[in-house]
């Protein structure tokens, strides 16, 4: 406890002591019971910022809700796979603009390889503006632009449309700090394009996170496990602005017919709703920030 208090005491006196952390629910429009979990856990602060899938059939959900709560921090969570096998989706631009972007089937692709094999540019450029537009249209007023499974960051092209229709639109896109486990998870010519860039997107004024904190759970679904990988997570915290993603969604038939993951995404809405979670994020002296708190408002 002792500790805890000296290090709260310490990020208060300290600006550059400060460790935020913006705390993100993925996949509000996946699934009703993702949108039951992440909007509890934003409207009692448990979380400070989410983003929507526009292309998935419960994103209208999403957008009535956002509708009527325009003071949250949510974003658009640019889809351009379909990952799981009976709860699939398409994309939101005209289909015979965007060819690269379908399987044999009409929706799109599973996998961010099979993507990047495929698509031009110019197709995903078309495929992200139609779902952020489409955001537009339902209201929602978003803070930041992310990008579903990292597909974004699978070409150093994709990622200057990324970073094109941020600048268009004038909100923040996800951006890393070149780190070791960015080097470990993005492709070489894409780590290679963001150093040779960085000074250009800094001196562009480009809001860039310190870190995305990678997965500490391992996927397990062990409640303890679960729990003890998350605490250590937070207690590992250091300085500067970071992000955790968490997947939360209430267990429900829903969840467990469409993906393999339904208890990990049941456990990432208990645990951090959990008050020992709750406290442990305050005696740590974290703030939970929205991008609107560190790099602008929305739009």
């Amino acid at each position: 406890m002792r500790i805890a208090i000296l290090a709260a005491l310490t990020a208060a006196l300290l600006p550059g002591a400060e460790k935020k952390l913006i705390l993100h629910a993925d996949d509000l429009g996946f699934t009703h019971a993702a949108n039951l979990a992440s909007i509890e856990m934003l409207e009692k602060g448990h979380v400070s910022s989410a983003s929507v899938m526009m292309p998935c059939p419960w994103a209208a959900e999403a957008a009535a809700w956002a509708r009527q709560h325009t003071d949250k921090d949510l974003g658009v969570h640019i889809t351009l796979t379909s990952e799981w096998k009976t709860l699939r989706w398409g994309p939101l631009a005209p289909r015979d603009k965007v060819p690269g972007l379908l399987d044999p089937d009409g929706y799109l692709w599973a996998g961010v390889k099979d993507v990047a094999t495929r698509a031009t540019p110019r197709e995903v450029e078309i495929e992200v503006r139609a779902q952020i537009e489409l955001a537009k249209k339902l209201g929602i007023r978003f803070t930041h632009l992310d990008t579903h499974m990292g597909t974004l960051y699978a070409r150093p092209d994709y990622f200057e449309v990324f970073a094109k229709l941020g600048q268009e639109y004038g909100v923040p896109i996800l951006r890393i700090k070149p780190s070791e486990d960015l080097r470990r998870d993005a492709p070489l010519p894409v780590i290679e394009y963001l150093l040779n860039n960085e000074e250009r997107f800094r001196k562009e004024g480009w809001f860039r996170l310190d870190s995305l904190l990678p997965d500490p759970t391992l996927g397990t679904p062990d409640p303890a496990q679960r729990k003890a990988r998350y605490h250590q997570a937070l207690r590992n915290l250091k300085p500067g602005v970071h992000m955790l993603i968490l997947h939360p969604a209430v267990l429900a038939d829903e969840t467990r017919a469409a993906t393999g993951t339904a208890v990990q995404r049941d456990l990432d809405y208990r645990i951090f709703s959990d008050p020992e979670t709750v406290k442990l994020i305050r005696d740590l002296g974290i703030q939970l920030v929205g991008w609107k708190d560190v790099a602008g408002a929305g739009k």
